[in-house]
């Protein structure tokens, strides 16, 4: 049966040039009726592409016995990643085979290497020290030292570099450089800092690769004024012979996203083509990942197509995104399916993304035909998904379809966090269920999920709908004694379900406007409660408190879905991805 989707009256194509790529119409049968309402109806929403259709590849060997070596080691990387452990693998064929070939070894290193698995790598080059078959190089040394400082271990790296010194070998970039990262990932920032100082003083000279690793242990560690004046210095070419690149501008351009500095990091972004540094999909990926707005989202996607670029999953979950946190979710639809048309395979978060567009706006048949997509495409919905469905019953005020589908969320055997407890909590909380919603708050007890301020503010704000006193303040002082510092609107709560003098004193006391004696605490001069009665009578007046109308923001009250690590790997996750060093 065809999904219908219903248009707001203004249809905005995110895209200026969408005329002139290659979109194949087929998927989507559009009927568009200008006057009045328009209506779309989405024939074919999300058909399986050809394209994403899994085809065996077909290996071409030079005779039998390279494919039975290359087997062999197939086999061989598989067992290690599976057991963890490279030795004992390696020490078994060994054993099988009477011998280890330093072919499978280098090729097993090297693997490893571009899997980045470098505690794997590591281990496999500690227990080739001891092997008298191995001649241990310098180049051993140093992919080791490389390693651990991967790894962040930076006693490792130390006694690995005493070991280089002991051996007699020059001082290498590549083996401080080492060391300096090892510092850096290990949280010890001001020691990686002075390894920094020290090679610019007195060497090895910081190569390129040093300045991108020390800008971004500045960034990580918060530490924005030292990476701006190692980047002004490298700018200044009387300075430096080395030149910014591309990775250094994009870490300072995540810097000032991180620091909320958004006109610098288009500065910044501006900069680049001045200096002639090519901007790449990356770079347009970082601008667009700090706009909240969507147009403005739209107008970078944009810009980023007529400088030639392609856009790829993390542009187009960003666009995504921001349509859907518009609530408008007919654009999302039109961006995801461009985004098939185009032969970008989608994300297991670009399914989310699109799954959450439609769950804000409670259309809950577009997000099941979402949610049965990422099956299709063989992407498990993980909690966060689920999740996200729940939330697009619980918008549609639909709390029988949205039980039903928590009980579905346990039955397939995932495990409800805060949030999806705090999703149905939400929903109860709307509909004005108060004895469903405190069901749902003693089920996640039983659970042992750990509360948030926003269930607690959510079961408070229901009550104050009730005109409860006295339970919101049983929920405040719940917030207190669970180490949760009410915000503002649990506060702002409190005050307008007073009424009476003595509820209007409690309250005033336990948000802190009055001390124990009923007199208004004063800081700087200035009353800190707002309604202080100006004319300065004997306080038997009534506060103007208005009328109970404070709820919570619906903008802010909708839970967010990506929250923690699927936040992260929305926001910026290309950039960080790319100068992962």
């Amino acid at each position: 049966m065809p999904q219908a989707l219903f248009l707001k009256p203004f249809i905005s194509v995110p895209l200026n040039n969408w005329s002139k790529s290659k979109v194949h119409t087929t998927s989507i049968d559009v009927n568009i009726n200008i006057r009045g309402r328009a209506e779309v109806v989405c024939m074919g929403m999300l058909a399986p592409r050809k394209l994403f259709q899994k085809r065996k590849k077909q290996e071409v060997f030079r005779d039998a016995a390279d494919e039975a070596k290359q087997k062999n080691w197939r086999r061989l990387i598989k067992e290690i990643e599976e057991t963890g452990s490279a030795v004992s693998v390696l020490k078994t064929e060994g054993i099988k085979n009477q011998a280890i070939s330093k072919d499978l070894v280098v090729g097993t290193l090297v693997r490893f290497k571009q899997l980045k698995k470098w505690k794997l790598v590591s281990e496999i080059l500690e227990w080739l020290k001891t092997q008298n078959w191995w001649d241990f190089s310098e180049v051993d040394f140093l992919m080791l030292i490389t390693a651990y400082g991967k790894q962040g271990n930076f006693n490792q790296a130390e006694r690995v570099l005493s070991l280089i010194n002991k051996k007699g070998y020059a001082p290498s970039v590549i083996s401080h450089t080492a060391l300096m990262e090892a510092y850096g990932k290990g949280g010890r920032f001001n020691n990686a800092e002075a390894i920094f100082r020290r090679m610019q003083s007195s060497g090895p000279e910081p190569s390129a690769l040093t300045y991108q690793i020390i800008l971004k242990i500045f960034v990580e560690g918060c530490k924005f004024k030292e990476a701006e004046e190692i980047f002004e210095t490298l700018l200044n070419e009387e300075k430096s012979h080395l030149k910014p690149d591309q990775k250094m501008f994009h870490m300072m351009i995540y810097m000032y996203k991180k620091a909320g500095s958004y006109e610098k990091a288009r500065k910044i972004f501006a900069l680049m083509a001045e200096r002639g540094v090519q901007q790449s999909t990356v770079t347009y990926n970082s601008l667009m990942s700090f706009e909240t707005n969507y147009k403005e989202v739209s107008r970078i996607y944009d810009q980023m197509q007529r400088a030639g670029l392609r856009p790829d999953v993390v542009s187009y979950a960003l666009l995504i995104n921001a349509y859907g946190k518009a609530r408008r979710e007919e654009e999302a639809l039109a961006v995801f399916e461009e985004m098939l048309d185009a032969g970008v395979r989608p994300t297991h978060k670009a399914y989310n993304i699109l799954l959450d567009a439609f769950a804000i706006s409670g259309m809950v048949e577009q997000a099941r035909t979402v949610f049965k997509s990422m099956r299709r495409d063989r992407y498990t919905p993980d909690i966060c998904s689920y999740t996200t469905m729940l939330s697009a019953y619980v918008n549609a005020s639909d709390m029988v379809g949205a039980e039903k589908f928590f009980n579905r969320i346990k039955q397939d055997g995932l495990k409800p966090n805060v949030v999806t407890f705090g999703t149905l909590i939400k929903g109860y909380a709307k509909t004005n269920n108060l004895e469903k919603m405190m069901e749902k708050y003693e089920e996640m007890q039983a659970y042992g999920v750990k509360l948030n301020q926003t269930i607690l503010t959510t079961i408070m704000d229901a009550y104050g709908k009730n005109r409860d006193f006295g339970s919101a303040v049983v929920w405040y002082k719940e917030m207190e004694s669970c180490g949760l510092p009410p915000d503002q609107k649990a506060k702002n709560i409190l005050l307008s379900l007073a009424t009476t003098p003595e509820e209007l004193k409690e309250a005033g006391q336990l948000v802190g406007h009055l001390d124990k004696s009923g007199n208004d605490l004063v800081l700087n001069g200035v009353s800190k409660f707002d309604d202080e009665d100006e004319d300065g009578d004997d306080g038997d007046e009534e506060f103007d408190v208005p009328e109970y109308a404070i709820s919570y923001d619906e903008k802010q009250d909708e839970l967010n879905h990506f929250t923690g690590d699927d936040q992260q790997n929305l926001e910026f996750v290309h950039t960080l991805k790319s100068i992962d060093l």
